[in-house]
Protein backbone atom coordinates (compact mmCIF):
# COMPACT_ATOMS: atom_id res chain seq x y z
CA UNK A 1 0.00 0.00 0.00
CA UNK A 2 2.96 2.63 0.78
CA UNK A 3 4.47 1.66 -2.81
CA UNK A 4 1.50 2.51 -4.32
CA UNK A 5 1.02 5.84 -2.34
CA UNK A 6 4.41 6.85 -3.36
CA UNK A 7 3.69 6.04 -6.98
CA UNK A 8 0.63 7.81 -7.12
CA UNK A 9 2.85 10.83 -5.35
CA UNK A 10 5.24 10.44 -7.95
CA UNK A 11 2.82 10.45 -10.68
CA UNK A 12 0.81 13.52 -9.93
CA UNK A 13 4.13 15.64 -9.23
CA UNK A 14 5.20 14.72 -12.69
CA UNK A 15 1.56 15.35 -13.91
CA UNK A 16 2.46 19.74 -13.77
CA UNK A 17 5.16 21.76 -12.56
CA UNK A 18 3.74 22.65 -9.02
CA UNK A 19 5.80 25.47 -8.36
CA UNK A 20 5.17 27.20 -11.83
CA UNK A 21 1.75 26.89 -11.18
CA UNK A 22 1.75 28.08 -7.53
CA UNK A 23 4.02 31.01 -9.01
CA UNK A 24 1.48 31.81 -11.88
CA UNK A 25 -1.30 32.01 -9.11
CA UNK A 26 0.48 34.31 -6.73
CA UNK A 27 2.07 36.82 -9.05
CA UNK A 28 -1.61 37.12 -11.00
CA UNK A 29 -3.33 37.75 -7.34
CA UNK A 30 -4.18 41.51 -7.82
CA UNK A 31 -2.54 42.11 -4.27
CA UNK A 32 0.50 43.71 -4.94
CA UNK A 33 1.87 42.55 -1.67
CA UNK A 34 1.24 39.13 -2.55
CA UNK A 35 3.12 39.60 -6.16
CA UNK A 36 6.03 40.91 -4.03
CA UNK A 37 5.43 37.25 -1.63
CA UNK A 38 5.45 35.44 -4.58
CA UNK A 39 9.22 37.11 -6.02
CA UNK A 40 10.45 35.91 -3.12
CA UNK A 41 9.26 33.06 -2.68
CA UNK A 42 10.32 31.74 -6.25
CA UNK A 43 13.44 33.38 -5.51
CA UNK A 44 13.96 31.09 -2.89
CA UNK A 45 12.68 27.87 -4.57
CA UNK A 46 14.35 28.33 -7.35
CA UNK A 47 17.58 30.57 -6.79
CA UNK A 48 18.80 32.28 -10.30
CA UNK A 49 20.04 35.99 -11.20
CA UNK A 50 21.85 34.76 -14.55
CA UNK A 51 19.73 37.01 -16.53
CA UNK A 52 21.43 37.05 -20.04
CA UNK A 53 20.98 40.39 -21.29
CA UNK A 54 23.29 41.00 -24.43
CA UNK A 55 22.86 43.50 -26.91
CA UNK A 56 22.63 40.40 -29.71
CA UNK A 57 20.29 37.41 -29.08
CA UNK A 58 19.51 39.04 -25.46
CA UNK A 59 17.83 36.43 -22.95
CA UNK A 60 15.45 38.50 -22.20
CA UNK A 61 13.69 41.40 -23.93
CA UNK A 62 15.66 44.44 -23.49
CA UNK A 63 12.82 46.81 -23.19
CA UNK A 64 13.30 46.81 -20.03
CA UNK A 65 16.17 48.08 -19.06
CA UNK A 66 15.31 51.07 -21.67
CA UNK A 67 12.35 51.87 -20.03
CA UNK A 68 14.47 52.24 -16.26
CA UNK A 69 17.17 54.32 -18.37
CA UNK A 70 14.57 56.32 -19.90
CA UNK A 71 13.20 57.07 -16.50
CA UNK A 72 16.18 57.93 -15.15
CA UNK A 73 17.23 60.05 -17.94
CA UNK A 74 14.39 62.07 -17.30
CA UNK A 75 14.88 62.49 -13.54
CA UNK A 76 18.38 63.84 -14.22
CA UNK A 77 16.47 66.22 -17.29
CA UNK A 78 14.05 67.04 -14.70
CA UNK A 79 16.38 67.91 -12.06
CA UNK A 80 13.57 67.29 -9.26
CA UNK A 81 16.19 65.85 -6.72
CA UNK A 82 14.87 67.66 -3.67
CA UNK A 83 11.13 66.46 -3.84
CA UNK A 84 10.76 62.99 -1.70
CA UNK A 85 7.69 62.68 -2.61
CA UNK A 86 8.53 62.51 -6.27
CA UNK A 87 11.68 60.87 -5.66
CA UNK A 88 9.28 57.97 -3.95
CA UNK A 89 7.06 57.58 -6.80
CA UNK A 90 10.38 57.26 -9.21
CA UNK A 91 11.38 54.28 -6.83
CA UNK A 92 8.31 53.06 -6.72
CA UNK A 93 8.07 53.02 -10.65
CA UNK A 94 11.48 51.49 -11.55
CA UNK A 95 10.85 48.83 -8.90
CA UNK A 96 7.72 47.57 -10.99
CA UNK A 97 9.77 47.49 -14.34
CA UNK A 98 12.59 44.94 -11.82
CA UNK A 99 9.84 43.14 -10.45
CA UNK A 100 9.01 42.38 -14.42
CA UNK A 101 12.35 41.27 -15.17
CA UNK A 102 12.51 39.27 -12.41
CA UNK A 103 9.09 37.80 -13.38
CA UNK A 104 10.02 36.91 -16.56
CA UNK A 105 13.46 35.74 -15.78
CA UNK A 106 11.95 32.92 -13.66
CA UNK A 107 8.74 32.31 -16.08
CA UNK A 108 11.77 31.92 -19.07
CA UNK A 109 13.80 28.83 -16.55
CA UNK A 110 10.50 27.23 -15.99
CA UNK A 111 10.31 27.35 -19.46
CA UNK A 112 13.91 26.33 -20.40
CA UNK A 113 13.91 23.66 -17.44
CA UNK A 114 10.50 21.60 -18.02
CA UNK A 115 9.76 19.11 -21.08
CA UNK A 116 6.76 21.04 -22.91
CA UNK A 117 4.40 18.53 -21.80
CA UNK A 118 4.71 19.26 -18.21
CA UNK A 119 3.92 23.38 -19.05
CA UNK A 120 0.97 22.08 -21.17
CA UNK A 121 -0.45 20.57 -18.06
CA UNK A 122 0.28 23.00 -16.23
CA UNK A 123 -1.55 25.91 -18.17
CA UNK A 124 -4.34 23.81 -18.44
CA UNK A 125 -4.55 23.14 -14.61
CA UNK A 126 -4.18 26.38 -14.04
CA UNK A 127 -7.27 27.42 -16.46
CA UNK A 128 -9.23 24.91 -14.80
CA UNK A 129 -8.91 26.39 -11.23
CA UNK A 130 -9.71 29.82 -12.90
CA UNK A 131 -13.41 28.94 -14.52
CA UNK A 132 -13.75 27.32 -10.94
CA UNK A 133 -13.16 30.36 -9.44
CA UNK A 134 -15.21 32.48 -11.92
CA UNK A 135 -18.58 30.06 -11.88
CA UNK A 136 -18.19 30.40 -8.43
CA UNK A 137 -18.26 34.43 -8.45
CA UNK A 138 -21.41 33.73 -10.66
CA UNK A 139 -23.31 31.31 -8.29
CA UNK A 140 -22.66 33.90 -5.70
CA UNK A 141 -24.32 36.57 -7.51
CA UNK A 142 -27.34 33.95 -8.57
CA UNK A 143 -27.68 33.44 -4.91
CA UNK A 144 -27.47 37.03 -3.75
CA UNK A 145 -30.26 38.11 -6.37
CA UNK A 146 -32.08 34.48 -6.23
CA UNK A 147 -32.21 34.73 -10.19
CA UNK A 148 -30.73 32.10 -12.61
CA UNK A 149 -29.89 34.97 -15.45
CA UNK A 150 -28.39 38.01 -13.29
CA UNK A 151 -27.41 39.67 -15.97
CA UNK A 152 -31.14 40.55 -17.01
CA UNK A 153 -32.08 41.00 -13.12
CA UNK A 154 -32.84 44.84 -12.55
CA UNK A 155 -33.44 44.28 -8.63
CA UNK A 156 -30.97 45.58 -5.67
CA UNK A 157 -30.59 49.35 -7.71
CA UNK A 158 -29.11 47.35 -10.67
CA UNK A 159 -25.86 46.49 -8.92
CA UNK A 160 -25.31 43.50 -10.85
CA UNK A 161 -27.53 43.91 -14.53
CA UNK A 162 -25.81 44.89 -17.57
CA UNK A 163 -22.64 44.90 -15.26
CA UNK A 164 -22.56 41.87 -13.98
CA UNK A 165 -19.18 40.74 -15.68
CA UNK A 166 -17.25 43.15 -13.45
CA UNK A 167 -17.70 40.64 -10.90
CA UNK A 168 -16.62 37.74 -12.53
CA UNK A 169 -13.16 38.32 -11.46
CA UNK A 170 -11.40 34.40 -11.62
CA UNK A 171 -8.76 33.40 -9.48
CA UNK A 172 -6.54 36.32 -9.84
CA UNK A 173 -9.11 38.31 -7.76
CA UNK A 174 -8.11 41.70 -10.49
CA UNK A 175 -10.71 43.26 -12.84
CA UNK A 176 -13.02 41.30 -14.95
CA UNK A 177 -10.83 42.65 -17.73
CA UNK A 178 -7.67 40.30 -16.44
CA UNK A 179 -10.24 37.98 -16.74
CA UNK A 180 -11.23 38.44 -19.71
CA UNK A 181 -7.75 38.52 -21.59
CA UNK A 182 -6.54 35.34 -19.78
CA UNK A 183 -9.36 33.60 -21.25
CA UNK A 184 -8.96 35.34 -24.74
CA UNK A 185 -5.51 34.23 -24.55
CA UNK A 186 -6.69 30.86 -23.70
CA UNK A 187 -9.14 30.72 -26.44
CA UNK A 188 -6.60 30.87 -28.80
CA UNK A 189 -4.09 28.73 -27.33
CA UNK A 190 -6.40 25.75 -26.41
CA UNK A 191 -7.92 26.31 -30.14
CA UNK A 192 -4.16 25.49 -31.80
CA UNK A 193 -3.78 22.82 -29.56
CA UNK A 194 -7.13 20.79 -30.50
CA UNK A 195 -8.69 20.79 -27.10
CA UNK A 196 -12.02 20.92 -27.75
CA UNK A 197 -13.65 21.25 -24.21
CA UNK A 198 -10.97 24.12 -22.66
CA UNK A 199 -11.72 26.31 -25.94
CA UNK A 200 -15.37 26.15 -24.78
CA UNK A 201 -14.01 26.52 -21.25
CA UNK A 202 -12.00 29.44 -21.88
CA UNK A 203 -14.85 31.15 -24.59
CA UNK A 204 -17.66 30.73 -21.72
CA UNK A 205 -15.75 32.14 -18.87
CA UNK A 206 -14.47 35.41 -21.04
CA UNK A 207 -18.38 36.12 -22.25
CA UNK A 208 -19.41 35.87 -18.66
CA UNK A 209 -17.20 38.96 -17.62
CA UNK A 210 -19.23 40.40 -20.55
CA UNK A 211 -15.92 42.22 -21.41
CA UNK A 212 -17.05 44.00 -24.81
CA UNK A 213 -13.64 44.96 -26.30
CA UNK A 214 -11.60 41.75 -25.54
CA UNK A 215 -14.53 40.43 -27.27
CA UNK A 216 -14.46 42.27 -30.11
CA UNK A 217 -10.86 42.03 -30.75
CA UNK A 218 -10.75 37.70 -29.73
CA UNK A 219 -13.78 37.96 -32.91
CA UNK A 220 -11.57 39.77 -35.01
CA UNK A 221 -8.41 37.66 -34.28
CA UNK A 222 -10.52 34.06 -34.90
CA UNK A 223 -12.02 35.66 -38.28
CA UNK A 224 -8.58 36.62 -39.36
CA UNK A 225 -7.56 32.87 -38.34
CA UNK A 226 -10.49 31.33 -39.96
CA UNK A 227 -9.39 32.94 -43.58
CA UNK A 228 -5.83 32.45 -43.54
CA UNK A 229 -4.51 29.54 -40.75
CA UNK A 230 -7.02 27.36 -39.53
CA UNK A 231 -7.93 23.77 -40.55
CA UNK A 232 -11.57 22.39 -41.31
CA UNK A 233 -11.85 21.28 -37.86
CA UNK A 234 -10.51 24.42 -36.78
CA UNK A 235 -13.19 26.52 -38.61
CA UNK A 236 -15.99 24.47 -36.98
CA UNK A 237 -14.81 25.31 -33.63
CA UNK A 238 -14.49 29.20 -34.52
CA UNK A 239 -17.87 29.11 -36.03
CA UNK A 240 -19.31 27.65 -32.70
CA UNK A 241 -17.66 30.18 -30.71
CA UNK A 242 -19.15 32.66 -33.00
CA UNK A 243 -22.14 31.14 -31.79
CA UNK A 244 -21.25 31.52 -28.23
CA UNK A 245 -21.00 34.86 -28.19
CA UNK A 246 -24.34 35.26 -30.51
CA UNK A 247 -26.42 33.42 -27.77
CA UNK A 248 -25.14 35.37 -25.02
CA UNK A 249 -25.53 38.88 -26.60
CA UNK A 250 -28.99 38.19 -27.53
CA UNK A 251 -30.40 35.54 -24.67
CA UNK A 252 -27.85 36.13 -21.62
CA UNK A 253 -26.92 39.62 -21.87
CA UNK A 254 -29.22 41.58 -24.10
CA UNK A 255 -28.83 44.88 -22.50
CA UNK A 256 -25.41 44.61 -23.09
CA UNK A 257 -25.65 44.51 -26.55
CA UNK A 258 -27.95 47.72 -26.97
CA UNK A 259 -24.81 49.09 -24.83
CA UNK A 260 -22.34 48.68 -27.58
CA UNK A 261 -24.67 49.72 -30.19
CA UNK A 262 -25.47 53.04 -27.82
CA UNK A 263 -21.05 53.22 -27.20
CA UNK A 264 -20.57 52.66 -31.10
CA UNK A 265 -23.07 55.22 -31.97
CA UNK A 266 -21.93 58.09 -29.37
CA UNK A 267 -17.69 57.12 -30.66
CA UNK A 268 -18.58 57.37 -34.07
CA UNK A 269 -21.38 59.95 -33.67
CA UNK A 270 -23.79 58.27 -36.16
CA UNK A 271 -26.97 60.97 -35.82
CA UNK A 272 -28.37 59.18 -38.51
CA UNK A 273 -29.15 56.40 -36.53
CA UNK A 274 -30.77 58.62 -33.73
CA UNK A 275 -34.77 59.04 -33.50
CA UNK A 276 -35.55 62.56 -34.83
CA UNK A 277 -36.33 65.03 -31.79
CA UNK A 278 -40.81 65.12 -32.05
CA UNK A 279 -42.62 67.66 -31.03
CA UNK A 280 -44.09 67.73 -27.84
CA UNK A 281 -48.04 66.96 -27.24
CA UNK A 282 -51.29 67.99 -25.48
CA UNK A 283 -53.01 65.61 -25.74
CA UNK A 284 -52.39 61.99 -24.66
CA UNK A 285 -50.77 60.33 -27.89
CA UNK A 286 -53.97 57.61 -27.98
CA UNK A 287 -55.95 60.38 -28.37
CA UNK A 288 -53.81 62.44 -31.60
CA UNK A 289 -55.33 62.75 -34.62
CA UNK A 290 -52.70 61.10 -36.90
CA UNK A 291 -52.39 64.36 -38.83
CA UNK A 292 -51.21 66.18 -35.83
CA UNK A 293 -48.37 63.21 -35.31
CA UNK A 294 -44.99 62.72 -37.07
CA UNK A 295 -44.39 59.14 -38.49
CA UNK A 296 -42.45 57.86 -35.13
CA UNK A 297 -45.02 59.10 -33.12
CA UNK A 298 -48.05 57.07 -35.16
CA UNK A 299 -46.07 53.98 -34.95
CA UNK A 300 -45.89 54.51 -31.07
CA UNK A 301 -49.23 55.22 -30.77
CA UNK A 302 -50.34 51.92 -32.84
CA UNK A 303 -47.97 50.28 -30.38
CA UNK A 304 -49.89 51.72 -27.66
CA UNK A 305 -53.23 50.67 -28.79
CA UNK A 306 -51.74 47.29 -29.19
CA UNK A 307 -50.64 46.79 -25.37
CA UNK A 308 -53.90 48.54 -24.36
CA UNK A 309 -56.37 46.29 -26.46
CA UNK A 310 -53.89 43.02 -25.07
CA UNK A 311 -54.37 44.18 -21.90
CA UNK A 312 -58.39 44.65 -22.08
CA UNK A 313 -58.58 41.09 -23.57
CA UNK A 314 -56.03 39.54 -21.04
CA UNK A 315 -56.70 40.58 -17.93
CA UNK A 316 -59.89 38.92 -16.14
CA UNK A 317 -62.52 41.80 -15.26
CA UNK A 318 -62.01 41.18 -11.41
CA UNK A 319 -57.91 42.32 -11.59
CA UNK A 320 -59.23 45.60 -13.46
CA UNK A 321 -61.02 46.87 -10.58
CA UNK A 322 -58.64 49.11 -8.10
CA UNK A 323 -60.07 47.98 -5.28
CA UNK A 324 -60.75 44.19 -5.99
CA UNK A 325 -58.74 41.54 -4.36
CA UNK A 326 -56.15 39.23 -6.56
CA UNK A 327 -56.81 35.95 -6.66
CA UNK A 328 -55.59 33.19 -9.03
CA UNK A 329 -57.99 30.61 -11.21
CA UNK A 330 -58.05 28.30 -7.98
CA UNK A 331 -59.03 31.10 -5.54
CA UNK A 332 -55.77 31.49 -3.81
CA UNK A 333 -55.66 35.37 -2.56
CA UNK A 334 -51.89 36.68 -3.61
CA UNK A 335 -50.15 39.82 -3.30
CA UNK A 336 -48.59 41.10 -6.55
CA UNK A 337 -44.53 41.05 -6.75
CA UNK A 338 -43.13 44.48 -6.94
CA UNK A 339 -42.31 45.63 -10.74
CA UNK A 340 -38.36 46.10 -10.54
CA UNK A 341 -38.27 48.05 -13.69
CA UNK A 342 -40.04 50.74 -11.85
CA UNK A 343 -38.00 54.18 -10.67
CA UNK A 344 -36.94 52.52 -7.09
CA UNK A 345 -35.16 49.51 -8.59
CA UNK A 346 -33.13 51.52 -11.36
CA UNK A 347 -29.77 52.86 -10.54
CA UNK A 348 -29.27 54.75 -7.52
CA UNK A 349 -29.21 58.33 -8.25
CA UNK A 350 -27.99 60.08 -4.89
CA UNK A 351 -24.25 61.03 -4.96
CA UNK A 352 -22.04 58.26 -3.29
CA UNK A 353 -19.46 59.16 -0.18
CA UNK A 354 -17.06 58.44 -3.40
CA UNK A 355 -17.80 60.64 -5.84
CA UNK A 356 -18.65 63.66 -2.85
CA UNK A 357 -14.70 62.81 -2.59
CA UNK A 358 -14.06 63.18 -6.09
CA UNK A 359 -16.26 66.14 -6.50
CA UNK A 360 -14.66 68.01 -3.40
CA UNK A 361 -11.03 67.35 -4.91
CA UNK A 362 -12.57 68.68 -8.35
CA UNK A 363 -14.01 71.86 -6.33
CA UNK A 364 -9.97 72.80 -4.91
CA UNK A 365 -8.49 72.25 -8.38
CA UNK A 366 -11.06 74.01 -11.00
CA UNK A 367 -8.04 76.63 -12.49
CA UNK A 368 -6.24 72.98 -13.40
CA UNK A 369 -8.98 70.64 -14.70
CA UNK A 370 -10.96 73.12 -17.71
CA UNK A 371 -13.01 69.47 -18.59
CA UNK A 372 -14.26 68.29 -15.40
CA UNK A 373 -15.09 71.61 -13.55
CA UNK A 374 -17.94 72.21 -16.30
CA UNK A 375 -20.72 70.60 -15.16
CA UNK A 376 -22.43 70.48 -18.36
CA UNK A 377 -19.23 69.35 -20.06
CA UNK A 378 -20.61 67.03 -23.34
CA UNK A 379 -19.81 63.26 -22.75
CA UNK A 380 -20.13 61.84 -26.06
CA UNK A 381 -16.70 61.46 -26.73
CA UNK A 382 -14.74 58.50 -25.22
CA UNK A 383 -12.72 59.32 -22.48
CA UNK A 384 -10.23 57.44 -24.07
CA UNK A 385 -10.20 59.38 -27.26
CA UNK A 386 -9.54 62.53 -25.64
CA UNK A 387 -6.51 61.40 -23.48
CA UNK A 388 -4.89 59.82 -26.32
CA UNK A 389 -5.54 63.54 -28.10
CA UNK A 390 -4.22 65.20 -24.94
CA UNK A 391 -0.93 63.27 -25.09
CA UNK A 392 -0.49 64.43 -28.80
CA UNK A 393 -1.17 68.29 -27.71
CA UNK A 394 1.42 68.32 -24.61
CA UNK A 395 3.61 66.98 -26.76
CA UNK A 396 2.70 69.45 -29.05
CA UNK A 397 3.04 72.27 -26.95
CA UNK A 398 6.34 70.55 -24.99
CA UNK A 399 8.85 69.11 -28.31
CA UNK A 400 11.44 68.78 -25.94
CA UNK A 401 9.64 66.16 -24.01
CA UNK A 402 9.17 64.23 -27.78
CA UNK A 403 12.21 61.97 -27.25
CA UNK A 404 11.82 60.81 -23.67
CA UNK A 405 8.83 61.84 -22.60
CA UNK A 406 7.44 63.68 -19.16
CA UNK A 407 8.70 61.53 -16.82
CA UNK A 408 7.88 58.18 -14.85
CA UNK A 409 4.19 59.13 -12.82
CA UNK A 410 3.94 62.43 -14.34
CA UNK A 411 1.85 62.04 -17.28
CA UNK A 412 -0.27 58.86 -17.50
CA UNK A 413 0.44 55.92 -15.48
CA UNK A 414 -1.45 53.17 -13.04
CA UNK A 415 0.95 54.52 -10.92
CA UNK A 416 0.10 58.03 -11.27
CA UNK A 417 -3.16 57.58 -10.40
CA UNK A 418 -2.31 55.83 -7.60
CA UNK A 419 0.29 58.33 -6.31
CA UNK A 420 -2.62 60.70 -6.39
CA UNK A 421 -3.98 59.74 -2.75
CA UNK A 422 -7.69 59.28 -4.20
CA UNK A 423 -8.06 56.14 -4.27
CA UNK A 424 -7.39 55.04 -7.29
CA UNK A 425 -5.52 51.88 -8.40
CA UNK A 426 -4.73 50.80 -4.92
CA UNK A 427 -3.48 52.40 -1.76
CA UNK A 428 -1.11 54.79 -1.31
CA UNK A 429 0.48 56.57 1.41
CA UNK A 430 -1.34 59.96 1.61
CA UNK A 431 1.57 61.66 3.45
CA UNK A 432 3.84 60.89 0.16
CA UNK A 433 0.83 61.51 -2.67
CA UNK A 434 2.31 63.20 -5.31
CA UNK A 435 0.30 65.18 -8.22
CA UNK A 436 2.36 66.39 -10.97
CA UNK A 437 0.55 69.22 -12.99
CA UNK A 438 0.25 68.24 -16.33
CA UNK A 439 -1.64 64.71 -14.62
CA UNK A 440 -3.70 66.51 -13.04
CA UNK A 441 -4.67 69.08 -16.16
CA UNK A 442 -4.59 65.64 -18.69
CA UNK A 443 -5.98 62.16 -17.58
CA UNK A 444 -6.82 62.94 -14.49
CA UNK A 445 -9.32 65.53 -15.45
CA UNK A 446 -10.57 63.34 -18.08
CA UNK A 447 -11.05 60.77 -15.32
CA UNK A 448 -13.16 62.76 -12.87
CA UNK A 449 -14.97 64.43 -15.97
CA UNK A 450 -16.76 60.58 -16.31
CA UNK A 451 -16.13 59.05 -13.01
CA UNK A 452 -17.89 61.66 -10.98
CA UNK A 453 -20.65 61.74 -12.53
CA UNK A 454 -23.55 58.79 -12.26
CA UNK A 455 -22.54 55.20 -13.41
CA UNK A 456 -23.34 55.08 -16.63
CA UNK A 457 -20.53 57.17 -17.81
CA UNK A 458 -17.96 54.81 -15.39
CA UNK A 459 -17.05 52.46 -18.16
CA UNK A 460 -13.66 51.29 -19.80
CA UNK A 461 -14.51 53.52 -23.11
CA UNK A 462 -13.92 56.44 -20.78
CA UNK A 463 -10.95 55.34 -18.78
CA UNK A 464 -7.65 57.28 -20.15
CA UNK A 465 -5.52 54.06 -19.16
CA UNK A 466 -3.68 53.06 -22.00
CA UNK A 467 0.18 51.37 -22.78
CA UNK A 468 0.20 52.91 -25.44
CA UNK A 469 -0.27 56.33 -23.95
CA UNK A 470 2.00 55.48 -20.99
CA UNK A 471 5.27 54.85 -23.20
CA UNK A 472 4.38 58.15 -25.56
CA UNK A 473 3.55 60.49 -22.64
CA UNK A 474 6.35 59.25 -19.86
CA UNK A 475 8.47 58.12 -21.64
CA UNK A 476 8.35 59.16 -25.19
CA UNK A 477 8.95 57.92 -28.73
CA UNK A 478 12.23 56.49 -27.52
CA UNK A 479 10.38 54.59 -24.92
CA UNK A 480 7.85 53.71 -27.64
CA UNK A 481 10.11 52.79 -30.29
CA UNK A 482 11.54 50.43 -27.58
CA UNK A 483 8.55 48.35 -26.83
CA UNK A 484 8.14 48.29 -30.47
CA UNK A 485 11.35 46.91 -31.20
CA UNK A 486 12.74 45.40 -27.94
CA UNK A 487 9.93 43.73 -26.88
CA UNK A 488 7.91 43.03 -29.33
CA UNK A 489 10.64 42.31 -31.48
CA UNK A 490 11.88 40.12 -28.83
CA UNK A 491 9.14 37.65 -29.85
CA UNK A 492 8.49 38.63 -33.66
CA UNK A 493 12.36 37.51 -34.83
CA UNK A 494 10.83 33.85 -34.31
CA UNK A 495 7.69 34.30 -36.19
CA UNK A 496 8.45 31.67 -38.16
CA UNK A 497 8.51 29.19 -35.21
CA UNK A 498 5.25 30.84 -33.79
CA UNK A 499 1.90 29.28 -34.03
CA UNK A 500 -0.96 30.25 -31.84
CA UNK A 501 1.73 32.78 -30.54
CA UNK A 502 1.37 34.83 -33.73
CA UNK A 503 -2.78 35.48 -32.93
CA UNK A 504 -2.10 35.87 -29.13
CA UNK A 505 1.05 38.67 -29.81
CA UNK A 506 -1.83 40.26 -32.33
CA UNK A 507 -4.55 40.13 -29.41
CA UNK A 508 -2.40 41.71 -27.27
CA UNK A 509 -0.90 44.79 -29.47
CA UNK A 510 -4.82 45.64 -28.83
CA UNK A 511 -5.61 44.90 -25.77
CA UNK A 512 -2.79 47.25 -24.80
CA UNK A 513 -4.98 50.17 -25.69
CA UNK A 514 -7.28 49.78 -22.70
CA UNK A 515 -4.71 49.36 -19.67
CA UNK A 516 -1.36 50.09 -17.72
CA UNK A 517 -0.64 45.99 -18.41
CA UNK A 518 3.19 46.75 -17.53
CA UNK A 519 2.46 48.37 -14.23
CA UNK A 520 -0.56 45.43 -13.38
CA UNK A 521 1.59 43.10 -13.17
CA UNK A 522 -0.65 40.42 -14.90
CA UNK A 523 -1.19 39.36 -18.32
CA UNK A 524 2.14 40.17 -19.75
CA UNK A 525 3.63 37.27 -17.44
CA UNK A 526 1.29 34.74 -19.34
CA UNK A 527 1.84 36.58 -22.09
CA UNK A 528 5.35 35.56 -21.98
CA UNK A 529 4.94 32.07 -20.29
CA UNK A 530 2.90 31.28 -23.69
CA UNK A 531 5.51 32.63 -26.56
CA UNK A 532 8.47 31.46 -24.95
CA UNK A 533 6.83 27.69 -24.81
CA UNK A 534 5.61 28.01 -28.41
CA UNK A 535 8.67 29.33 -29.06
CA UNK A 536 10.34 26.55 -27.65
CA UNK A 537 8.34 23.61 -28.45
CA UNK A 538 8.61 24.25 -32.03
CA UNK A 539 12.62 24.78 -32.35
CA UNK A 540 12.47 21.38 -30.48
CA UNK A 541 9.97 20.11 -33.29
CA UNK A 542 12.04 21.40 -35.85
CA UNK A 543 15.37 20.14 -34.22
CA UNK A 544 13.74 16.58 -33.79
CA UNK A 545 13.19 16.45 -37.48
CA UNK A 546 16.06 17.70 -38.65
CA UNK A 547 17.47 14.74 -36.47
CA UNK A 548 15.60 12.44 -38.01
Amino acid sequence: MFSNAVLNFKKLRSLADWKLLLFLVLFLDVKLGVKIAAIILIYLLQFNFSFGFRLKNSRLPLFYLFAIAIAIVNWIIIGNYTNTNYNIVLLTGLSFWLVCILAMHQVKLFVENNDAAIIHRTILIFFVLNAAFSLFNLATIIIETGALNPYTYRGLHQKYFVGTGDYIKGLTFDTSSTNAVLNAFGVIYFLTKKNTAMLFVCMAIMLLTASNFTSMVLLIVLAILFIFRSSREQKSLILICLMFLVVFMARISPQNNIYVSETFKNTFHLKFLERPQSHELKTPITLTPDSLLDPYQRKEKIAWRYIDSMYVVNTPLHLKATNAILKTDAGRIYIPKPNINDAPYQHITDTTPYQRHLLAFISAHKSSMPLSAKNDYPSLVPGKAIGFLQTIHFLQQHPYKIITGDGIGNFSSKLAFRAAGLGFAGGYPLKYSYLSPDFVSNHLDIYLNYFSKKADFHSLINNPDSGYDQLLAEYGILGLAAFLVYYIGFFTKHYKQLTYGIPILVLLLAIFSIGYWFEQLSILLFFELLLLLNIKETSTEKTLSHAS
